[in-house]
């Protein structure tokens, strides 16, 4: 049975990477969440997708040259003002949250453009804080992150994210640690689904909103998808 997971929450609906938007896809019944995080100036793991504030905030600049207490004076209710003032949040606001259900946790590391050091161990150290190892999911476009996290936590589930096709992506994320793949919907054809599951390795798109899209998905049983828009998906996944 497909499971599916809420792209930065509903964030075809709500403000991506806040409370409220995650907190819906628990109401909706969704499977689990997908949120992106890097580090404030101090060293805190925060919840936020851009490097830069400008977008989705009423910040500017980068994230990493702001402490935290700059950072949760400003409003991240980006396109849905009309639900409220919103404030990004930290990875452990977020798990802290997450005690009262049982949804899975995609986090990805937002590391490709600004390196940020220690953001691998830091999520670790809060995976294991809470007792999440079998619940979240460490994915990162920097594959040299995730090869730094199998060696940190080998036990803790590491995902490939990848944009362009890739030759027998199965045995790629194998190589470097991972034990499952999330690529792009468009690469993620019905033989590459189906022979990553053969080889032992889930696969969940993203970012998966056409109806079309995810009915296809469905119907190869693919393991997971990832959506802006996770109420959509459910109801789908319910008439099928």
């Amino acid at each position: 049975m497909t499971k599916i997971f809420g792209h930065r929450g509903a964030a075809g609906t709500h403000p991506e990477n806040t409370m409220i938007s995650f907190q819906e896809v628990e109401k909706l019944g969704g499977d689990g969440i997908e949120l992106d995080v890097q580090l404030s100036k101090d060293g805190v793991v925060v919840v936020i997708h851009d490097e830069k504030l400008d977008r989705t905030t009423t910040g500017e600049g980068w994230v990493k040259d702001h402490t935290l207490k700059e950072l949760r004076r400003l409003d991240a209710s980006y396109k849905f003002p009309e639900l409220g003032v919103c404030k990004i949040p930290t990875l452990d606001e977020v798990f802290n949250w997450a005690l009262s259900n049982s949804l899975s946790i995609n986090v990805e590391l937002k590391n490709s453009l600004v390196p940020y050091e220690e953001l691998e161990a830091k999520v670790i150290a809060l995976i294991r804080t809470y007792r999440y190892e079998n619940r979240v999911i460490i994915s990162s476009f920097n594959h040299h992150s995730l090869k730094e996290c199998h060696k940190l936590a080998p036990d803790i589930s590491l995902a490939v994210l990848y944009g362009e096709p890739l030759m027998e992506p199965w045995e790629y994320a194998k190589n470097i640690g991972a034990n499952s793949i999330h690529p792009q919907h468009r690469v993620a054809t019905d033989e590459i689904i189906t022979k990553s599951q053969q080889n032992g390795i889930p696969v969940r798109p993203y970012t998966v909103n056409n109806p079309r899209d995810m009915k296809r998905l469905f119907s190869v049983s693919c393991d997971a998808l990832i959506t802006d828009y996770p109420k959509r998906a459910i109801e789908l996944k319910s008439s099928n």
